[in-house]
């Protein structure tokens, strides 16, 4: 939840402020939501999460005929460059390690939702 609340406060400092913001506990219950909800612009996931990871949420996204084309961004802890290029790899447009700053999602991000 924290963590939720903290990537939402950098996407508003990041000038998204009136941006619709639709939040899930874990990759199942984003599933559901993104399903439900049309017109998703972008998924931010973390990579470890109960019930479905991201790595599998990405996955299922990705093999999905109507939300493939959604932009999915990792967020982790781990650390790991061979995992980050494995998720790039699986489609996902970014990946970020833990802790994630206002400036890093600014400057990564905020090109690519403009485009």
């Amino acid at each position: 939840m924290t963590s939720r609340m903290f990537i939402r406060r950098c996407f508003e400092i990041s000038c998204m402020d009136e941006t619709d913001f639709h939040e899930a506990a874990d990759g199942a219950e984003a599933l559901v939501l993104l399903k439900r909800i049309a017109g998703v612009d972008l998924l931010v996931t973390d990579l470890n999460m109960p019930k479905m990871d991201g790595e599998i949420l990405l996955k299922t996204v990705k093999e999905d005929h109507v939300l493939a084309g959604l932009p999915v961004v990792v967020i982790t802890s781990a650390g790991n460059p061979a995992k980050e290029t494995e998720l790039l790899a699986q489609g996902a447009l970014a990946v970020f390690n833990k802790p994630v700053s206002t400036a890093t999602l600014s400057d990564k991000l905020g090109a690519v939702m403009r485009d």
